[in-house]
């Protein structure tokens, strides 16, 4: 792997852009959690898809979707962050996350669940938990079932499942996230499945935004207290945010998340460091930085 550009702060993230040994062009960040130390949570985040055919109206890494990256492409991308701060392998993290969620919607790739199935036997890794982050893409039925199995045979309860839906209204979500994609319903059924055995929660991620309601009670219809948790952040200011006139929310955070909480729902806000919009580690392409402005076009 060649690393073509880089930029961030050690202490809180690195985005780097670099050429796989294939030709590919792909971006991956490794952060910290402010104030936990590297070797308490360290969390990886590569990408799985060469631009998204999603084209969330928020997120920047959407724009010409050049398919899929192949698993040894995804793979580079985590052995690279590993081998250069743990050269033999072991790495004595307790929370080691890697997410599959910088550039590409995971479900749009099989290769993810080849390196899903790889990753327990490449490092001594006792830490590790992947992280898979959708936004459930209609269509994608044998992905996830395929993925129900891998996680069950190879990672138990250590591993995060999130579904991004952003808001509680229809109408919204489908403009937000203009693809064909699983009711909520649906996404629900899927839950229990994923949780039956190990009993941990699936994640229902809002990337909070001006005019864009969470209703704790449409919640409550179709998502058991018990099986699901809410997470919060507010929306990133991305170039397709702006484009696209949506702004982070008007109202606090905390307020919405404490009327989740006493609608009996776990709720985590995650506001995390300001200076990760500036690094653009959140939800910034600084590949399309280095590809130019028509990047995103």
């Amino acid at each position: 792997m060649k690393i073509l550009a880089q930029t961030g702060r050690e202490d809180i993230a690195l985005v780097s852009v670099a050429e796989t040994g294939s030709g590919r062009l792909v971006e991956f960040v490794e952060s910290l959690q402010p104030p936990l130390p590297r070797d308490e949570k360290w969390i990886l985040t590569v990408s799985t898809l060469d631009g998204c055919p999603v084209r969330c109206r928020f997120c920047d890494a959407g724009g010409p979707a050049r398919g899929a990256l192949s698993r040894e492409d995804i793979l580079e991308q985590i052995d690279h962050l590993v081998r250069r701060r743990y050269p033999d392998g072991a790495v004595p993290v307790k929370k080691l996350k890697i997410q599959l969620a910088r550039m590409g919607e995971p479900s749009l790739n099989p290769h993810v669940l080849e390196v899903l199935e790889a990753l327990p036997g490449l490092y001594d890794a006792p830490g590790l938990i992947p992280s898979f982050s959708t936004v459930a893409p209609a269509g994608t039925d044998g992905f996830f079932e395929r993925l129900l199995d891998v996680k069950n045979r190879r990672y138990g309860p250590r591993f995060q499942m999130q579904f991004s839906i952003h808001t509680t209204d229809g109408e919204l979500r489908d403009r937000l996230i203009p693809v064909k994609k699983w009711p909520f319903e649906k996404i629900a059924a899927y839950g229990m499945k994923f949780i039956e055995g190990d009993g941990r929660k699936v994640t229902l991620n809002f990337a909070l935004a001006a005019g864009l309601p969470v209703d704790a009670r449409a919640l409550l219809d179709v998502f058991p207290t018990e099986a699901f948790l809410v997470k919060m952040t507010p929306v990133n200011p991305t170039r397709e945010a702006a484009r696209n006139g949506i702004s982070s929310t008007d109202g606090s955070l905390e307020d919405t998340a404490a009327r989740l909480r006493e609608a009996g729902y776990e709720v985590l806000v995650s506001i995390g460091e300001l200076e990760e919009n500036r690094i653009g580690s959140n939800c910034g392409m600084y590949i399309n930085q280095f590809r130019g402005p028509k990047a995103s076009n």
